[in-house]
């Protein structure tokens, strides 16, 4: 009987150190999780019979450390959740590794060439739709015609009012007309695109008009505005040329109220013009947020939509989860989002191999979401999660299975030795 036991708890320690040495040899494996070998005794009736391996565990639920890529399309999970991918047979996985590449077929895959599940996005719209595979758009990105200006700037409150009258360009005059730089006291250029993508300028001529007679009366800066060198008024545009902004005493922009329900509205230009051989242009030029204050003049924001025909570059990931195609014209759009799944037991996930699982009926149905919501975690780019294996601990229970492998092997010596001497003394 003790022969027995003994050879029992040796095949036991065989399965923990190979339990052991599968750790210690994927301690450099992304995402991997270390497992443990846990011991259960062997009764036969009410006897002991020895010892076996009851069950092995992996640590699914403890982080590994992080490890820096600098590489656009890896990601790292900050809490609980799993990547989500489908493989050729559909069969769902999901994996901790966040090692993430398009294939041949424009689909965003992960290590193991499995497709990488996300949600759906409509650029410009970043309300997630249904979700699925993740395929990145390579064709031509057509030009979009611009149709928004954001224009933030600070009107300084030490602008004198020009004294030269200020005469709107046209150069196709004779001769051509070039304002006075003494008839305004700035001018700022917007880049925008009609809709085959050719850049026109939008230049902004401000002038202060006010009384400086009144201290506490409004302050009125005209905006004379042009389209490539040429007033808009000249072009016959239906925008008011020049257009007020008026500043209170306390120099914010007078926004209006139109329709007189106490909301006001945003301070806006609508610009009209034909470029040439393109379609007709309408851009809301918005002055929302201006100041009329002491101290420098100063443009903040000064940003235009639209942009000339690009070609497929390359994608990668962002803070939120999104997939972001990239195009030469510098355009960047969000195209999907990507799927984290939580589990109510994810220590019961069957394991697929060393760093992916499926869900069972222990581990109970998969919770899908996006990053950064929820107890699924955030994501943190450029990095990936290294191997949870604690060497020193793997160590220690190498050598504590080495000692237990010994004690074991010597039951066998003595209970060899007893059988010798009981023969021979037969």
């Amino acid at each position: 009987m003790s022969f027995d036991i003994a050879l029992s708890g040796i095949q036991a320690i065989n399965e923990q150190l190979g339990t052991i040495s599968n750790n210690i040899a994927n301690a450099g494996t992304y995402g991997f999780k270390s497992s443990r070998a846990n011991f259960a005794s062997l009764h036969a009736g009410e006897q002991p019979s020895g010892t076996h391996i009851g069950s092995v565990t992996q640590s699914i639920g403890l982080n590994g450390g992080i490890q820096a890529t600098n590489r656009g399309l890896d990601a790292l999970i900050n809490g609980r959740g799993f990547f989500v991918t489908k493989d050729l047979t559909g069969q769902t996985n999901y994996t901790r590794v966040g090692i993430f590449t398009k294939d041949a077929n424009d689909f965003l895959v992960n290590a193991s060439g499995q497709r990488v599940q996300g949600f759906a996005l409509t650029p410009p719209s970043m309300v997630a739709g249904p979700m699925g595979d993740i395929k990145v758009p390579t064709n031509q990105l057509s030009a979009k015609a611009t149709e928004n200006i954001d224009f933030v700037a600070n009107m300084s409150a030490d602008w004198p009012v020009p004294t030269v009258p200020f005469t709107p360009p046209d150069p196709a005059a004779v001769p051509p007309v070039v304002p006075d730089p003494q008839s305004y006291n700035m001018s700022k250029v917007t880049v925008v695109h009609d809709s085959l993508g050719v850049e026109h300028t939008i230049t902004q001529y401000f002038v202060r008009t006010d009384p400086l007679t009144d201290p506490n009366g409004p302050r009125t800066v005209n905006v004379y505005t042009a389209m490539d060198g040429t007033d808009l008024a000249v072009l016959g545009s239906a925008a008011p040329s020049p257009m007020a902004l008026i500043f209170d005493a306390n120099g914010q922009l007078v926004e209006p109220d139109a329709d007189g329900d106490g909301v006001t509205e945003p301070v806006v230009n609508n610009l009209d013009f034909t470029p040439p051989n393109a379609s007709p242009m309408l851009v809301k030029l918005d002055y929302t947020g201006s100041t009329f204050q002491k101290g420098e003049s100063t443009t903040s924001t000064n940003s235009a939509d639209g942009y000339a025909a690009g070609s497929y570059v390359g994608v990668e990931l962002d803070q939120e989860g999104n997939v972001v195609a990239k195009y030469s014209n510098g355009e960047k759009q969000a195209i999907a989002r990507v799927t984290l799944a939580t589990f109510p037991n994810e220590d019961a996930l069957t394991p697929v191999n060393e760093t992916s699982w499926t869900a069972n009926v222990q581990s109970g149905t998969p919770n899908f979401s996006e990053p950064g919501k929820g107890v699924a975690g955030s994501l943190t780019v450029a990095s990936l999660e290294t191997s949870n294996v604690d060497i020193t601990a793997e160590l220690v229970g190498l050598m504590t299975a080495q000692r237990n492998y010994q004690a074991n092997s010597k039951v066998i010596t003595a209970e060899n030795q007893m059988l010798q001497s009981l023969m021979q003394a037969l």
